[in-house]
This record gives C-alpha cells, structure tokens and sequence, in this order.
C-alpha cells in the first residue's frame, strides 16, 4: 500500500452513531453482514481499521474530512459523504500514515445469472464466478474473491495485505447460493491468501485454502496463490483441429504414463524438471518413443508428496512443484505441437483431511458426508465426496470442464472409479449404509460421473475419459443415453492381472496356467479397453516389470520382450508406465530420477527400441489398431496349445487393409511350427521381439515365409514359421 505522510484539513460533524451492538460485532469480527454496515450508507461512510488512531476521508476532488471513532470500537470510524469515488488515509498511533481504497465502497462481482446458476449446482464454468480473479472493477484494478461457505457465520480473506486478521476484510453474503464475495483493490498476482471462516458455533476455523484457487504455495506451505489463468497464447490447433480422430476407439492409441516429480530431476537429482524443461525433454522423448499420448500423475495440488498427488486439495491448482499455470499451459501447447495428446489424472473419489482442506470447511460436513459410514475411506484415511448434494456435484463436473478447457488436455483417467460406485466399497457387513434401494450400487456417484461424461465430450468434442474401474459393472465406457456411464475407454484391470500372474511363472509351470493369457478375449469387447501397465504394477513391494520375469538374465529380458510383444499384438489401447520402457531394474521411487542411465545398456536399450518399434508399427499397421474394440478384428488360430505355451491369432483392419498373424512362444525352446494362414502368399515377419537389435538371438523369419495350400488352424494356407524361445512374432500380409 502506498505511503504518505500529513495531516487532514478539515474536519466534520459526526454523523448518526452506528448502534453499539453492531460495532462490537465489526470490531469483534462477529457480524454477518459487515457491508450493510461499512462503506457508504445513508450519507456517511464507516470504516473499520485495526491499528489506525486516526482516519480520513478522502473524496474524489475535495478536502480531507476527519471521520469520527465509535465509543466503544474506537478503531471503527464513520464520516459524511456527499457520494463518489473516494480513499481512506489512516493514521497509526506512531505517526505512520498511508492511504488506501475501501473495499466496502464497491459493488457486487457475481451476477443475477450466476447466483442462480450457483444456487441450481449448474454452474459448469464455476471457476468463473468462485475463486480469486484479477479484474478491473469499478475503475479499480484488484482481485474479487468469491467462495462457497453456507453454513458459515463470517467469511473473510486474509494474507500479508490484512497481517491476517481476519476482521479486517470480512466478505459479503450473496443471499442463499452460501457463496461470499469481496473485491479487494490494489492486490496483484502472486498475492498469498487463505479464507478464516467463523463456522455456525461461532468458532474461528482453521484457515483454509480457496477450494478454487489457481495457485498453491510451495508445500509445505499450503496458501493459496492469486494466479492469471486463460491468457496462454495457443499454437495447438492443427492438434485441436485433428484430435477427435486421433482418440477415437478406432485410432492407434499408446499412452505413456508419467509421475513428473521423478521422470527425470535436475542439479545432481536435487530438483525435478520444471514445465518448461519437460516441455522439451519429456516431449522429445515421448515422440521419438512413438508414444501417442503422455498421461500425467495428478497435477492438481496435494499436500504430501508420497500421495503422488492421488490425496489432492487444490483441484482448480496445477502443482507449483514444477512451476505456474501458465508454464503447465506451455507444457501442453509443446506436446500438442509435435502430435501428442495430453492425459492427466482426475480424481473425484476422495480428498485428504488436511485441516487448510475442504474438511468441514465451513464448520459442518459441507463437501463431505457427516457420516463416516458414507464419507471416509479406511483403505486411504480420506474423505468422500457427499457425492448427492448438488453444489459438489457441481464442484467436481466444472473441475472437469476447467482442466479440458483451461490447459486445452486431451482427457481425463478418472482415479478409483470402482470405489465411489460402490457404498461398501472396502468396508465390512454394518460398516456401510445402503441405497435408497436397499443395494451397495452408490447412485449418487454414478450420477456425477455420467454429468461429468456428459458435459466432457458435449463441451469439448473430441476428448477422453478413462475409468480406472477394476470390477465388473456393465457399460462403463457405454453412453449416457444407452444406459452406460459415458465413459470412452476403461482400464483392463483383468487382463493385466491375469496376463502379469502368467508372465511371472516359471515357463515349466505356465502349461497349468494357459487360461490366464486366453481369459481376456472371452470379454475383450465388451468395453473399449486400454491394456495398462501402470504405477501400481511398479510400487509397494512388486518390484519392476523386469524383476517381476523368471530365470536368469537373458531369459528375464527375453521374458519382458514377449510379454510386450503379446502386449501390443492384442486388442485393446496401450499404457505403459514410465522406466518400463527400457525395463529399468529397480522398483520407482518417486524420491529420485528413473535410472536413464540404464538406457545405456545394450539389454535394457534393446528393450527401449522394441517399445518404440511396436508403437511405430501399431501406428502404420491398421489391423493392430482399427478394431481394438470390436470383434471382427479378432481371430484365434490357437488358443488350446498349454502343452508348448504357444498362442496365435488374426488381427484384422478394414477392407484391404494388410491382416496380421500374430504368434507367441512362452517357453524357452525355440520351436518349428505350422501356423494357419488366412490368405495365401508371401507374409513379411515385421516383428520379432528375439531381434537382435533388441537384445535377442536373432532366430526366426528374417526373409519372411510363403503358405502352402494346407489347410491348418481353420485356414486354408499354412506354413511352418520359427518361433524363437521367449518370442512373438509378428507377420504382416504383402
């Protein structure tokens, strides 16, 4: 605040005295509506300021006028005025003086349409009207604050600018939305702030951060930070233009999934990269692997950075870990330009109990239910979303909206959808409270994701949502109006189970458990299904994907490499997890940097370049990708082989698109071995993962094969194909 010094030069009458009871109530930080009190009322303006043993006003074009000290709240002071703009000029009791706008003397922010926008639970750009924004009000330039609190006696703004007091800038009630606002001048970006909240006991609440705030404040510290959002200058729309094309079920899709705090860290580890580093190193490298898409671990704000951002507090907030809005903006433009979609986590099942949190925000279960029956997670020590009340519904549907529209991100993978579809989701028989129905399915949170869906793609056309959902509830990636929950893909939690069960088997053993790789097709198009290799597989004690392989060192190589190369050769979306790509060999740690170091290695290199050859082809080979979600695209030739642990099948595109025979050996003796065909001619080997350039022995079909007119595997042509030990091979027709 500007500093000057002098003395008034006129002074006043007093005006009408402000009843007793309502100036303890402004002094005390007690009263309800502190605007129908300070400001500009009935020809007088009252102010009040802690600190101050003498105030001026100061209007516009006229002198100075002493304002008078209330009896009993001498730092409440009230002065006449005739109307117009004016300033307040304070004095402290050690002479100190200095000059400031009232925020009292200014109007309401939100609008008709917005308050009842608000009051529907409607408001699908609520980031608009609630949250810290900075905006010229009134020929004023500052920032208005607005934030749900219904059951709140008193709601202020505090930070640096009011020495966080709490009484100094109460806000203003906006009738029964529950929403208060303020518009405080001369605030800039980078101001920290939090709300104190006097809760319906009449209690001061811990102070809490906005729930729509833009910005955080580096953790630990847990402010909240006025941040200009909307103002990067986009350079995407080639990628906006041709996206819906690129994320549909019928496109080639590989996602590579990416925590940023340890992807890769600067300064010797000390640091990880920040959005404008990863703009070009993780896109550089997520192209060059031929990835379509790199999904992000939540960016929102989170306290704990063991949550891995899976315990967020601030929705509306990228991460300050990695730098500002605007820098996460550019972060997305960069991977937008070079052809890659953007993913991030989004996760509305729970939010932690961090007293600055939603957590009885207002002092009563406001986002959260007031039963822990229906709103805490055991598994997580969390709270749940009282998914059935119309203002949180609306809370967690426009945060959707917010991060497609704001940061232009491709998609959302919505974290542990099965627990919120479920009320007895992880609790024992009494420890949950029934349906309406007398049933365990959580209606009221199947209704937020199918109006989250529903606005998604109605909004953004063209975008993605993914379920983490690990049960079998029918159509989640079916439409809303079909009965579905509008999902567009879901994780393939079954497969990846089964198939890694299978894979971490000693060969000898796997015959017993041939089913566990076959298991998939008998439901594989019941949904559209990404395949997921994700974090999970890679924490907790599970170790790496390589140290998860059977057998010695060439053989746990030679092992990882088929898996992959069954992987991509089955129907459904990819994902792999970051550091599996070149099989790195420990377990992640989030604490430090991947061990690129290991890309180095020709074993571990080897594998880096197969993950990066089998996208390439997916992406040029129709017939790996065109029907990952419907059966025509699909063909066992041998499914009942346990004895060799040897699968093969038919992938097939559209039309005259170039079929592809797949082949997989699991076993580590290299076999001779007819293969039905289903068409004849010249069939070019276009993957072998015993490659030698990705590490292998180099055995197979390098010239390729020509069928024969014999019959085989419900074909007409056959030919007898190498498969190397711990192999697939993959032939393309033509």
């Amino acid at each position: 605040m500007a500093r000057t010094t002098g003395k008034a030069k006129t002074a006043a009458p007093a005006p009408a005295m402000l009843d007793s009871g309502a100036a303890r109530a402004i002094a005390e930080g007690r009263h309800g509506d502190p605007f129908g009190v300070l400001g500009p009322h009935d020809g007088q303006v009252r102010a009040f300021v802690p600190g101050a043993a003498g105030l001026w006003l100061l209007p516009e074009g006229g002198e100075a006028v002493a304002m008078t000290p209330h009896p009993e709240a001498p730092e409440l002071f009230s002065g006449p005025h005739a109307g117009g703009p004016y300033r307040l000029r304070a004095q402290a009791h050690d002479g100190t003086v200095w000059e400031f706008d009232d925020p009292y003397r200014y109007g309401n922010v939100l609008g008709e349409i917005d308050e009842y926008l608000l009051g529907e639970g409607r408001h699908h750009r609520l980031w608009q009207a609630l949250g810290a924004h900075l905006i010229r009000h009134e020929g004023s330039e500052g920032v208005h604050f607005a934030v749900w609190a219904p059951n709140a006696r008193r709601v202020s703004v505090v930070g640096d600018f009011n020495v966080w007091d709490g009484r100094r800038n109460p806000m203003r009630r906006r009738g029964a939305t529950g929403v208060w606002e303020i518009f405080l001048p001369g605030l800039t970006e980078g101001t920290i702030y939090k709300y104190e909240i006097v809760g319906p006991s009449g209690h001061v609440m811990p102070l809490k951060a906005d729930p729509v705030g833009f910005g955080s404040e580096h953790p630990p510290r847990t402010g909240s930070v006025v941040r200009r959002i909307g103002t990067h200058a986009w350079g995407d729309g080639d990628w906006m233009r041709a996206r819906r094309a690129a994320q549909d079920v019928d496109a080639p899709i590989s996602v590579y999934e990416v925590h940023l705090g340890s992807w890769r860290r600067a300064e010797g580890g000390a640091r990880p990269l920040s959005y404008q580093e990863l703009a070009t190193e993780l896109v550089d490298y997520a192209h060059w692997m031929g990835f379509t898409h790199i999904e992000l671990l939540p960016v929102s704000e989170h306290p704990f950075d063991g949550s891995w951002g899976y315990q967020p507090i601030g929705l509306y907030a990228p991460t300050i870990r990695h730098g500002t809005p605007a820098e996460f903006a550019a972060l997305v433009d960069a991977a937008h330009r070079r052809g890659l979609g953007v993913l991030i986590d989004w996760v509305p099942g729970h939010f932690p109990t961090d007293q600055h949190g939603l957590g009885r925000f207002d002092g009563t279960a406001l986002y959260e239910h007031q039963d822990p029956r229906e709103g805490f997670h055991q598994d997580w020590n969390t709270l749940i979303y009282n998914y059935g009340r119309v203002e949180v519904q609306n809370y967690l549907v426009a945060n959707a909206l917010y991060w497609l529209e704001e940061y232009h991100l491709d998609g959302l993978r919505v974290d542990a959808v099965a627990s919120m579809l479920y009320r007895d989701y992880s609790r024992r028989a009494g420890e949950w409270i029934p349906n309406r129905d007398g049933g365990r399915e959580n209606y009221e949170a199947i209704e937020v994701l199918r109006r989250m869906n529903v606005a998604a793609y109605g909004h953004h056309p063209g975008i993605m949502t993914v379920a983490e959902e690990s049960t079998a509830f029918p159509g989640v990636s079916r439409p809303v109006d079909h009965g579905g929950l509008g999902f567009g893909f879901k994780w393939n939690m079954g497969w990846m189970n089964d198939t890694l069960n299978y894979i971490q088997k000693d060969p000898v053993h796997r015959r017993y458990h041939h089913n566990q790789m076959t298991f998939g097709m008998v439901y594989a198009f019941s949904e559209n299904f990404i395949l997921p290799i994700s974090h999970d597989e890679v924490v907790h004690g599970k170790g790496s994907m390589l140290g998860k392989m059977p057998g010695d060192a060439w053989q746990k190589f030679a092992n990882l490499r088929a898996y992959y190369g069954f992987m991509w050769g089955h129907p459904g979306k990819k994902l792999l997890f970051m550091g599996q790509e070149f099989a790195q060999g420990a377990e992640w740690n989030h604490n430090v940097s991947l061990d690129w170091h290991q890309a180095e290695d020709p074993r571990h290199r080897g594998v880096q370049l197969l993950v990066r050859d089998l996208n390439l082809l997916m992406r040029e080979t129709p017939a790996l990708h065109r029907h990952d979600t419907r059966p025509q695209g699909f063909e066992w030739l041998e499914a009942n082989d346990a004895e060799n642990s040897v699968l093969a099948w038919i992938r097939r595109g559209e039309g005259s698109d170039p079929m592809v025979v797949v082949a997989a050996n699991f076993t580590p003796v290299e076999r001779q071995y007819r293969l039905g065909f289903p068409a004849p001619g010249r069939w070019r080997e276009v993957m072998n993962t015993d490659a030698a350039i990705y590490g292998g022995g180099n055995r197979g079909n390098a010239g390729g094969i020509e069928t024969e007119a014999s019959a085989w595997h419900n074909q007409a042509q056959s030919a007898v194909v190498t498969l190397p030990a711990l192999s697939v091979v993959m032939f393309r027709q033509g």
